[in-house]
């Protein structure tokens, strides 16, 4: 594989990650928060609906999580593609 193929295969990969992540996060903050809301609220959490939850806290502890799972996972495809910084 020559270095081009290479640049455009790392590119993928990476923008394949992002869009994975973005997709969790989507359905987690508008599914989970909005459109599942209603039956979400049957289950609960410390006193307050799991809708309720995932609209006001759920996403951003999601969203934290999939940073480091962002960071990891780009830490290993660098390190697969020989573009890492060590």
């Amino acid at each position: 594989m020559n270095e081009h193929e290479r640049h455009k295969a790392y590119w993928r990969a990476n923008i394949r990650l992002v869009a994975i992540l973005l997709s969790i996060w989507f359905v987690v903050s508008y599914g989970f928060g909005i459109l599942l809301k209603e039956w979400l609220d049957s289950i609960q959490i410390f006193g307050f609906g799991l809708g309720f939850w995932f609209a006001q806290q759920g996403s951003i502890y999601v969203f934290l999580v999939l940073i480091f799972v962002y960071a990891y996972k780009m830490n290993k495809l660098d390190h697969e593609f020989d573009v890492d910084e060590d």
